[in-house]
């Protein structure tokens, strides 16, 4: 059984003078990613791996939510191939996954996060929005088997505002 925990980067600022790659968060995105992060913890999730994109909104988002649910720092990695708008690279990368490990929490950026969950979830969903959390879960041993899953669960910011 492999789970897949998705999260779309917090709500990023543009007042900023900066290139896309090193857009920081807003308050309001810090605020969101901090009240998804701690309605997560409430289910007790032991996350074996996490992937994020290295961008500033994604590594910042991922660095929120392992900060309040205690998780290693040796378990993560930040990767510039998951700064990917089509979901191509983020695909390629969960499927190279160490089989070792079951439950992987990925953060990166819209479209390829709403793609993934629609490709791999058996729950459409329009947006996934930012801070926007989806679960989905696999019958299958290894990460390149992983193909049409179960959407557990789906946890958005507006839901706990």
């Amino acid at each position: 059984m492999k789970t897949l925990v998705i999260v779309r980067h917090a709500k990023s600022s543009w007042d900023q003078d900066v290139i896309d790659f090193e857009r920081p968060l807003k308050k309001r995105g810090i605020n969101d990613a901090a009240l998804v992060a701690n309605e997560f913890k409430k289910m007790n999730v032991k996350i074996d791996k996490v992937l994020s994109s290295s961008a500033n909104r994604a590594a910042t988002t991922c660095d929120i939510f392992c900060g309040i649910l205690n998780i290693d720092q040796e378990k993560i990695e930040y990767n510039k191939l998951l700064y990917d708008f089509s979901g191509s690279q983020v695909m390629a990368e969960i499927k190279n996954l160490d089989n070792s490990k079951d439950i992987v929490m990925v953060f990166g950026h819209n479209y390829a996060l709403t793609s993934i969950v629609n490709e791999l979830g058996d729950t459409y969903i329009e947006n996934l929005p930012t801070s926007g959390l989806a679960i989905i879960q696999f019958d299958v041993g290894n990460w390149s088997d992983i193909n049409k899953g179960k959407t557990m669960f789906t946890l958005f910011p507006k839901e706990l505002r």
